[in-house]
């Protein structure tokens, strides 16, 4: 009767020790609003993902949704990786901004991140990049690059930071070359691989010989590979096996010292709800490498760019800047603020010298 009422009470200490492991482990939501084979936006989140778990071993348990609609479905999805015990949540697309409100609110014990949105709660931060800088280094190689004059830019959704990634890369390609003209396709999506080819395509058609992108998949670089002489650039991830043509170089997306870092406060107890934007120079945007496709003294301008953005020497709204209408938005010398009106983080107006209007 004793060994059996010790062995009892050691299968009753190993219940409780293993749930009490169970209990320490820290769970940790991801959806996506693309595949994780995107090979751009969600494939770097997902990248960023796996590096939570690297570094935390079985301290973490993180779990993901993919291809996740923007709208109810996210709410849904949110909603069960609560009940399911996640401890944080994060929440990768911007159309994701309300659905991760109203799941939190719901949640209030559960911290949520939200990509690229403005809305914050008790448990609910924000975070983002300057992807901004990264675009005015790609206008800056493009305004030199294209031999046509014409760049084509394949536009998600008309949102803040897509006007203003527009705008940073047109700005820079015209400082250094006044007759360059840029048309803009709005692919009304951020991953749909055949209207990003389609879009490609009919810039290609219209003249571009240089194409950007605010679109997740590597179709336009396709696109742009199988029609010749059109040069590219990865988005949001490298790309690169598309270099060294089309794709001369790339904005990278690196999330993952950030995931760590929100993981960590999460484990110590120590989160709180904050709002992010770095670029260049923290190392949360970075530059893809610049291929030997592109002429050495633009390669060497280019990167001369980048330090100048790393170092705070170059801000890439800096005035003499019109608006659109010819009205003055930034005086000679002046930056751009983040926030307030006519701030960066609620651009939605293009500059002087881009033709079309802004979708409304």
């Amino acid at each position: 009767m004793m060994k059996s009422l010790l062995t009892g009470a050691t299968f009753a200490l190993g219940l409780t020790t293993a749930a009490f492991a169970q209990d320490e482990t820290t769970k940790i939501g991801f959806i996506y609003v693309g595949p994780v084979g995107d090979g751009g936006w969600t494939y770097e989140h997902n990248q960023g993902r796996l590096a939570v778990e690297e570094h935390f071993g079985d301290a973490v348990e993180t779990v993901f949704v993919e291809s996740v609609p923007e709208g109810p479905d996210a709410e849904r999805v949110m909603t069960q990786m609560a009940l399911d015990g996640a401890d944080l949540i994060f929440s990768t697309s911007f159309g994701f901004m309300d659905p991760t409100i109203n799941v939190a609110g719901k949640f209030p014990d559960v911290k949520f991140e939200h990509a690229t949105g403005y809305k914050q709660a008790d448990n609910v931060s924000v975070y983002s990049a300057r992807f901004y800088e990264g675009r005015a280094v790609q206008g800056h190689i493009a305004g030199q690059m294209t031999e046509s004059n014409v760049i084509g830019y394949i536009a998600s959704f008309p949102i803040p930071e897509v006007i203003r990634g527009i705008n940073a890369a047109y700005l820079q390609a015209k400082a250094v070359n006044p007759d360059v003209e840029f048309k803009i396709v709005w692919a009304y999506t951020w991953f749909d691989p055949a209207k990003e080819a389609e879009a490609a395509t009919v810039l290609i058609e219209q003249g571009a010989d240089v194409i950007l992108q605010h679109t997740d998949s590597t179709a336009p670089q396709a696109a742009a590979q199988a029609a010749g002489n059109v040069a590219t650039f990865g988005q949001a991830s490298d790309m690169a096996e598309f270099g060294p043509y089309p794709r001369v170089s790339s904005i990278i997306d690196n999330w993952s010292p950030y995931y760590i870092a929100r993981t960590q406060a999460v484990i110590d107890g120590t989160w709180e709800s904050t709002s992010t934007w770095d670029g260049i120079a923290p190392g949360m945007v970075g530059i893809g490498d610049i291929t030997d496709a592109v002429p050495a003294e633009i390669k060497a301008s280019a990167e001369a760019m980048i330090e100048s953005i790393r170092s705070g020497d170059m801000h890439p709204f800096t005035g003499p800047i019109n608006k659109q209408d010819g009205s003055v938005w930034l005086a000679d010398g002046e930056t751009a603020s983040d926030y307030g009106d006519d701030g960066l983080a609620g651009m939605n107006f293009y500059v002087e010298g881009i033709v079309g209007d802004v979708p409304q």
